[in-house]
């Protein structure tokens, strides 16, 4: 089966492995205790009124959600090393943009999958308006992508280099 780029998450080797690493824990120990603990809920007798069994099927819920995307996310994912400091963005880079050529109006954000999102620093998926008008381009382009409004912004690519988050 082929994939479009679109549909594609590159992932280094680091981030594939801690990814299967938390699916095999929700997918094994971890739901053998929430079972655990809706069984022990389901031992206090009525069920409509035990918070402990509802808040365990809640959990069970959101758990199974999780196990859904990172299955999800693995099995579009493509393993590959961090792009080299070419200047050429791409995912994994560290994105710095100046609005409509105005350099003193910027934005340094990490063009890379919601799974890297930190604190640290804004992070934009390749797949995001923002994130498709820019990448493939070089430092010193300018590029244009389309907002929710259908209007056209133009940004130009001040600095592109690889995240070493």
């Amino acid at each position: 089966m082929t994939q479009t780029s679109e549909n594609v998450t590159w992932l280094t080797q680091e981030a594939y492995n801690k990814l299967k690493e938390e699916l095999e824990y929700l997918t094994g120990p971890a739901r053998t205790e929430i079972s655990a603990k809706i069984a022990a809920a389901r031992e206090e007798g009525d069920l409509r009124e035990n918070g402990g069994y509802h808040a365990a099927k809640e959990e069970q819920g959101k758990q199974e959600l999780r196990v859904r995307q990172l299955t999800q996310l693995l099995e579009s994912a493509k393993v590959g090393e961090a792009p080299a400091a070419g200047g050429e963005v791409a995912p994994g880079m560290v994105v710095t943009i100046a609005f409509d050529g105005d350099e003193d109006d910027t934005l340094t954000f990490l063009l890379a999958s919601r799974e890297y999102a930190s604190s640290d620093i804004e992070t934009y998926s390749p797949q995001s308006p923002l994130g498709s008008g820019v990448i493939g381009h070089k430092v010193g382009d300018d590029a244009e992508y389309e907002l929710p409004n259908g209007k056209m912004a133009s940004v130009k690519i001040l600095k592109a280099d690889p995240y070493n988050g």
